[in-house]
């Protein structure tokens, strides 16, 4: 018999996104014991080794994303109770060339640039050191995403090819940015065939699958959200989000994110 509601505040997403957050700690863990490789004095010839031992890591941790998003799919589709079997299309790791474009833009700022040249930016003049940790931490953040996006694409193609699957909605933790609860708020909108994502660098949001007969039903920390974007943010058009994400600040225990 498929369970008659399903939430963003099931036991299964909550363990889902669990499960991804630490998974995104260990590989900021290992990306970060990769700075080595980069030599100062040889940026040009040490980066490059730099690029791929990260691409290897991606790669790994992203089959292990992939592996965790087919896992709770099974899971939620078991407890649903809807008939029949169904294989998880388990999606491969980031094409080699979305690693490398991910992780170039992230130390772009690293190279050495003309002071007197009108397109140098302030982030371009600081010294080296402080470019390279500034590089540091956004290369950390666009291998988390590229790690998190393989495991949503899991649950998104599984919902898309899964006709027991009806739609997805959007699961955001406590923490989440004002953006990704305002997504959130949104509930089960998104059908099968809605394989777009919105998700920052940083972002642990999961898809949450919802399969016929079932009821998509908010949680109450979405409820919430919803409640306060309606009163103080949806009648202001054009600046919804910035005044949802003021009074997230002013009204909600929990703080808006400044890193994972």
């Amino acid at each position: 018999m498929v369970a008659a509601t399903v939430s963003d505040g099931g036991r299964g997403p909550e363990r889902w996104r669990s499960a991804q957050r630490g998974l995104s700690r260990l590989l900021v863990r290992d990306v970060r014991g990769l700075r080595r490789l980069i030599i100062p004095s040889r940026l040009a010839r040490s980066m490059p080794d730099w690029f791929a031992a990260v691409q290897a890591v991606v790669d790994q941790y992203a089959q292990a994303s992939a592996a965790l998003g087919a896992d709770f799919y099974d899971g939620q589709r078991a407890e649903a109770g809807v008939p029949g079997s169904f294989t998880v299309p388990v999606e491969d790791p980031p094409p080699p060339e979305k690693t490398e474009a991910s992780l170039r833009w992230a130390v772009k700022d690293v190279w050495e640039r003309d002071p007197d040249a009108p397109q140098t930016t302030a982030a371009q003049q600081e010294p080296l050191e402080v470019r390279l940790v500034q590089a540091e931490k956004k290369a950390e953040l666009v291998a988390q995403k590229l790690v998190a996006d393989t495991g949503r694409g899991t649950v998104l193609e599984a919902v898309r090819q899964d006709r027991q699957a009806t739609a997805w909605a959007r699961s955001a933790a406590l923490g989440a940015c004002a953006f990704c609860r305002l997504l959130a708020t949104r509930g089960a909108v998104y059908k099968r065939d809605t394989v777009d994502f919105r998700a920052h660098d940083g972002c642990h949001c999961g898809v949450l699958p919802v399969f016929a007969g079932q009821r998509f039903e908010l949680s109450d920390k979405a409820k919430e959200w919803e409640r306060l974007y309606q009163q103080y943010a949806a009648p202001h058009s054009g600046d919804q989000l910035r005044r949802f994400r003021r009074v997230l600040a002013e009204h909600d225990p929990n703080p808006l994110p400044g890193s994972f």
